[in-house]
């Protein structure tokens, strides 16, 4: 067991909040791939219940700790240790490693202790040391130069800086997990495909291309870019178990089981989150939080999200839970997610908001629109409620502080994070300083995020890695503890580890504790499963913003 307790910071501060970074990373979240040690004889430990059951958190004192709502599950884990087989059935006679995998890292899976033949090439990718792990690399110009004209901050990350945190972090899990003396060993190549297309809902053919490279080229086990949804369910038909598809619905990942896994909260989570908390806390409400022109109005609503049928899939399963209230649905006004033309569309909806009276916009946005919208808006001197849902990054500092303050003053929502740390103190920081000096790329902590539910898969499935194994290692993860991305777990039918959330609003004159920049979000002390959001008013009280 190692320590990922953070050290003092070494730098005060990130280098200039880059929007290129936070946007990018929105859709195409990055990870790497460590090197391990290789083993000589087959014997598994964990700490707590064997593979195939649930695995509870480990509290002080051995004591099963509570999951979200204050629930308990699994058995305790602070006494025995059983054995776990290769093929993860438990065996007799508890020995040698108990606790937490790393010391001090709430999201530590219990520990593994290995010794013996891991079995060789347990499926494709997958040879007694290694696990290829394919990476696609795209050209985007348009995309990223947008992201760099709209967003008026300092962008100074490099490939380089990007390489190096890859290849830091893979230093940090190669010391820390358990791979069963394999590496992952991370193929680039260049891929025919275009995320910007594909995120248009374009670009099958080239997607489908480049995944079949993937599992007849490459012969990859695993490709860590799959950042849109036509190349995800493209490697996903390829068998190829693939990571950071964004917002697709629960029953998007669950056709497409046991491949495709995501960081981000699914889509059907996420409606479902936002529409139990306007119902029950908001609607039939004075929209408070609006300028003076619609303070003293009743709520009345608008969803803005991208109109790709996967996204409007769950703007739909949002609206049956208002029709299940016996409530008008919000006004759907959906937008295309086409880099060229956002200014544009973004006057043009505010217009229609405006005109229809609407006093509380859910944001189900991509990070770049709401830019666009909260300007035109101020112009128009159109004030309304700004409902935050937690997706794409628009519930991050650096993202909020890119939007008109004015505006975003009257911002507040929910939140699957946990509550923000300085940039120093936070764990994939934290975890890049133990194995390097220098200093990693400005979205390490995205990199480090998504790396994690690899190294989880393969430590989890034992050393007989398959893609089935790998998700039936997820399952057994424990609740983990709470920190900087929210509260954890893999059970059935979840794809993505979010559980719980907390609702948050904009403050555009606090002082953001992760880069010391004004405007953060504030966040309420207690957290909901996303299925037991509270009844009554909404918990805090945002700052309104200039009246």
């Amino acid at each position: 067991m190692t320590d990922l307790t953070p050290q003092p910071p070494v730098r005060p501060l990130l280098r200039g909040y880059g929007p290129l970074a936070c946007l990018l990373v929105a859709f195409v979240l990055m990870a790497a791939f460590v090197p391990t040690e290789a083993p000589q004889k087959v014997t598994v430990t964990t700490a707590g219940q064997g593979a195939t059951g649930d695995v509870s958190p480990i509290a002080p004192g051995g004591a099963v700790a509570p999951g979200p709502g204050g629930k308990s599950g699994g058995s305790p884990v602070g006494g025995a240790v059983p054995s776990v087989s290769a093929s993860g059935a438990p065996i007799s006679a508890p020995t040698g490693c108990k606790g937490p995998q790393v010391k001090g890292d709430p999201y530590s899976p219990p520990c593994i202790a290995f010794s013996g033949n891991n079995g060789g090439a347990t499926s494709r990718g997958v040879t007694r040391s290694t696990i290829t792990i394919a990476f696609r690399v795209t050209s985007d110009p348009t995309f990223q130069q947008t992201l760099a004209r709209i967003g008026g901050a300092q962008f100074d990350d490099t490939q380089a800086d990007t390489d190096r945190t890859i290849v830091g972090l893979a230093d940090y899990f190669s010391s820390h997990f358990q791979f069963y003396g394999r590496k992952l060993v991370f193929k680039f190549y260049k891929g025919q495909g275009s995320q910007s297309n594909e995120l248009l809902g374009g670009g099958q053919a080239a997607a489908a291309a480049d995944a079949l490279h993937v599992a007849t080229g490459i012969k990859a086990f695993g490709d860590m870019s799959a950042g849109t949804e036509p190349y995800s369910d493209s490697l996903s038909r390829d068998k190829v178990v693939n990571f950071g598809v964004p917002y697709m619905s629960q029953r998007w990942f669950e056709q497409r089981a046991p491949y495709a896994w995501s960081i981000a909260t699914d889509c059907t989570g996420v409606s479902d989150a936002v529409a139990e908390v306007a119902v029950r806390e908001l609607a039939g409400k004075k929209a408070t939080w609006a300028g003076p022109q619609y303070a003293n109005q009743t709520r009345k609503f608008a969803t803005i999200a991208p109109d790709n049928p996967w996204y409007q899939e769950c703007v739909q399963n949002g609206a049956g839970f208002w029709k299940r209230a016996g409530l008008p649905v919000p006004l759907n006004i959906p937008y295309q997610l086409n880099l060229a033309t956002l200014a544009n569309q973004a006057a043009s909806i505010v217009s229609k908001l405006k005109a229809n009276n609407i006093t509380t916009v859910i944001c189900g946005c991509d990070p770049i629109i709401p830019v666009y919208m909260t300007q035109r808006a101020d112009e128009q001197n159109y004030f309304p409620e700004w409902n935050v849902v937690g997706v794409a990054l628009t519930d991050e500092d650096i993202v909020g502080q890119l939007f008109d303050q004015a505006e975003w003053a009257h911002a507040y929502g929910v939140t699957y994070q946990g509550p923000t740390l300085p940039f120093p103190a936070s764990l994939g920081y934290a975890a890049y300083k133990q194995v390097r000096s220098d200093e990693p790329a400005q979205f390490v902590n995205l990199i480090y995020a998504q790396m994690y539910m690899l190294a989880l898969g393969v430590q989890l499935a034992g050393p007989d890695l398959t893609p089935a194994n790998f998700e039936r290692g997820m399952r057994s993860y424990p609740t983990s503890q709470t920190s900087e991305f929210g509260t954890w777990g893999f059970p059935a039918n979840h794809f993505s580890p979010t559980l719980d959330g907390a609702e948050i609003y904009w403050d555009p004159n606090a002082t953001s504790i992760y880069n010391n920049r004004k405007g953060a979000y504030i966040f309420s002390s207690r957290r909901y499963t996303l299925y037991d959001w509270p009844r009554g008013n909404f918990s805090h009280q945002p700052y309104k913003g200039k009246q």
